[in-house]
């Protein structure tokens, strides 16, 4: 049970964590104080909504389909291996960074919400997140499991995006320095890597 929740928290964290204009759209509302809270509102309950559907909906789907929830989870390990690749590689060459110059973040209230919107669902990587990573690494679970995954999920989540409104004004200084995303991407390359082998294990063993 806490191992699953773990899992989950850890996985969605690595994701989540990870340089995005979802991420940096939120720092810049916390550092200039517009409606940061409400950003981080529709950043969680984008994530439930996409993490539920990934992996209760579609990964409840596949789990009864044998072949198609192999595939699936083949997909979840290939994109992980190229993920920690990416990460590593950026942590390499030091090419991570976060601008909040020459940005204009909308004044009002509507429209700061609405590009929120649109930088959570219109971004094509979250459905390859919440689909191919997560519904790979939990198509070889149980429901009862599953649930515990997004649950972890969504803690993970919520700590995050919330945590960054708390924070932003001095995680900006931080974030700002090469070094520090140097040291993200290391630790995101590890555990890519790790879950990538984790996963790969047993559905390879299962054909030889």
């Amino acid at each position: 049970m806490i191992n699953t929740l773990l899992t989950g928290a850890v996985v969605s964290g690595s994701l989540i964590v990870a340089i995005g204009s979802q991420n940096a759209f939120l720092l810049k509302c916390g550092l200039k104080k517009q409606y940061a809270l409400s950003v981080a509102t529709i950043c969680f309950l984008g994530d439930i909504l996409l993490i539920s559907t990934g992996v209760l909906g579609i990964g409840t789907l596949l789990y009864k389909a044998p072949l198609w929830k192999d595939l699936l989870t083949l997909g979840g390990v290939v994109f992980l291996f190229w993920y920690g690749y990416q990460s590593a590689k950026s942590a390499w060459n030091g090419s991570s960074h976060l601008e909040l110059e020459n940005s204009d973040i909308a004044q009002s209230w509507l429209k700061v919400v609405l590009m929120a919107m649109a930088i959570t669902f219109l971004n094509p990587h979250v459905y390859l997140d919440t689909v191919v990573i997560l519904g790979g690494v939990t198509a070889q679970m149980e429901p009862d499991e599953k649930l515990l995954f997004v649950i972890g999920a969504l803690v993970a989540s919520g700590v995050w995006f919330y945590g960054l409104v708390y924070l932003a004004n001095k995680l900006i200084p931080l974030f700002s320095k090469p070094r520090t995303w140097r040291m993200l991407d290391s630790v995101i390359s590890c555990i890519m890597f790790g879950i990538a082998l984790k996963l790969s294990i047993p559905l390879f063993s299962q054909y030889i």
